[in-house]
């Protein structure tokens, strides 16, 4: 059988597409994780009194009226957005499944400088979330979606040898 088809016969997609899908998918899940989670936030965790949390100059002007309780919701924003995104990468990639899991979060880890350099924050804010919500939650989806998808083919090739 040529490499264009699995071994049920059904044709499998292009691995360079396959991994160029996993990257934007990633991208897609991680920014929908995180645009929910910090939508939700306010709910949860509210901002302060008459705060414009909507803008950067709003969030600018908040920040010296923000506890730390108020810096947990962007932070798991980004860390599960990350994790998420790492994660949907690493189980579509047809190759490199931990290469592509960290590209998502280079990426998101980019885009958390941009943030920071836009709105600011306290330092130790700055220091957990650039340090610890980014390439750390990338490796730990890249891990789970490893192991996921190894799971996942030796299923199959035992399932195939009986």
């Amino acid at each position: 059988m040529s490499p264009c088809y699995s071994e049920r016969g059904l044709k499998i997609m292009n691995p360079l597409l396959r991994n160029v899908l996993a990257v934007i998918a990633g991208l897609v899940v991680g920014s929908v994780v995180n645009m929910v989670i910090v939508m939700g936030g306010g709910f949860v965790i509210a901002p302060p009194q008459g705060a414009d949390m909507t803008t950067a100059e709003g969030v600018r002007a908040a920040m010296p009226r923000m506890t730390p309780l108020h810096f947990l919701t962007p932070f798991l924003a980004h860390a599960l957005g990350t994790l998420a995104g790492a994660l949907a990468a690493a189980l579509i990639a047809a190759s490199h499944k931990m290469k592509f899991a960290l590209v998502i979060g280079v990426i998101f880890l980019v885009g958390g400088i941009v943030a920071v350099s836009m709105v600011g924050g306290p330092l130790w804010f700055i220091a957990c979330d650039l340090v610890l919500a980014y390439l750390p939650m990338a490796w730990l989806g890249g891990r789970i979606g490893t192991a996921r998808s190894g799971r996942n083919d030796l299923t199959r090739a035992g399932a195939v040898a009986h």
